[in-house]
């Protein structure tokens, strides 16, 4: 049974179809509905859908749970599945999923499916997240949920009892919490290594020779920052592995636990690692940038307007262009390195690899 018309339950009740189960879906308004579902789901009034269902989906707002309490007798000794979410994270100080039970106290209720968005619902577990968080006091409600999700195609987790539901409902309104720090960190790296570059390519020349290279700023000042943020953010992926590594043969234990800030550090070297390349990737699209400027064209039609007048033939400096070129494809492959790293930190790929596999490409 599936209670409420709204976007999330539309595909609640087509996932539900296409899985093969028998849906009836409860509504206010089941005549105007009805064509919003497929044919295959019946619609009808919400007393009638929660007597025909044993497993019942409560796909309303919790500002709405109240208007069920009528249906309190018939509701009785069957499993609802809360899957509603907040708009603010600790918005209530119980969980939705603990006041739709103090609500219903002769009924059992499971918190799931909430963070699994309607488009992921519609397409199936190929697209989103394949994980259905599950949490109840009751446990043989949550095995029966439990295989609900896995014939949907979903992979369930058991997050425990009852009280795990506020954490779950904080899940979807959290935004990126493990890349804070290393994106606070990358842009800290990147204004204090730009303010250096600044003052030693734009300031220092207009204060000691009147030199205007303020047209610097927003390409080259930037594309020599982006490469010293870059590999200061990879130095700091491994530099953790080391002091950890340090600190275990100094105490003579791999079983003692690191210090708090080491330990933050050893789980942020992913998302390190990623903007580490991200800033490198940066880099080489300002380098193939770098030709292409305005005042790269002037500076080139005034080499070479000096160059005729000097009635020289020729500029070319064969030690330079060989030093250029090397420089050029170590800079490449460096980069693709770089990628390789990165792909390989991706879940999708690293949960591809053994640990060899892994500690081989590092």
């Amino acid at each position: 049974g599936v209670l409420g018309s709204g976007d999330f339950a539309r595909s609640l009740a087509v996932r539900l179809v296409c899985s093969g189960f028998k849906v009836v879906v409860g509504s206010r308004n089941p005549k105007r509905k009805a064509s919003l579902f497929p044919a295959a789901a019946e619609v009808t009034f919400q007393a009638e859908a929660v007597k025909k269902a044993d497993v019942i989906f409560v796909a309303i707002f919790r500002e709405h749970y109240s208007t069920l309490c009528d249906l309190a007798d018939v509701l009785a000794g069957k499993i609802l599945v809360d899957v509603s979410n907040n708009t603010e994270i600790n918005h209530h100080k119980e969980s939705n999923a603990e006041y739709l039970a103090s609500l219903f106290p002769a009924c059992i209720v499971v918190k799931g499916f909430n963070v699994v968005s309607a488009w992921t619902l519609q397409s199936g577990a190929r697209d989103g997240n394949k994980q259905v968080l599950i949490c109840s006091n009751n446990q043989e409600a949550k095995r029966t949920i439990a295989e609900i999700a896995q014939v949907m195609g979903f992979t369930p987790v058991d997050m425990g009892c009852m009280s795990s539901a506020r954490e779950i409902e904080n899940i979807p309104l959290r935004l990126l919490p493990a890349w804070k720090i290393p994106t606070f960190l990358a842009l800290g790296l990147f204004l204090c290594f730009f303010t250096y570059n600044l003052i030693r390519q734009v300031i220092h020349p207009y204060i000691r020779e009147q030199k205007n290279k303020l047209y610097k700023i927003p390409i080259e000042v930037v594309n020599t920052t982006l490469p010293c943020v870059s590999y200061v953010m990879l130095s700091l992926v491994y530099l953790p592995g080391v002091l950890a590594a340090c600190s275990q043969l100094y105490y003579g234990t791999k079983y003692r636990r690191f210090p708090d800030w080491l330990d933050q550090w050893l789980l942020h070297r992913k998302q390190i690692g990623l903007l580490s390349f991200f800033c490198a990737a940066l880099h080489a699209v300002y380098s193939l940038c770098l030709p292409m400027r305005r005042s790269h064209r002037y500076l080139l039609i005034e080499t070479a307007v000096k160059q005729a007048v000097e009635k020289k033939m020729t500029i070319w400096v064969e030690e330079e262009v060989w030093r250029m070129e090397i420089y050029i494809s170590v800079g490449i492959i460096a980069l693709g390195l770089l990628s390789l790293l990165a792909i390989t930190s991706l879940p999708s790929i690293a949960n591809s690899l053994n640990w060899r596999e892994f500690s081989f490409i590092q």
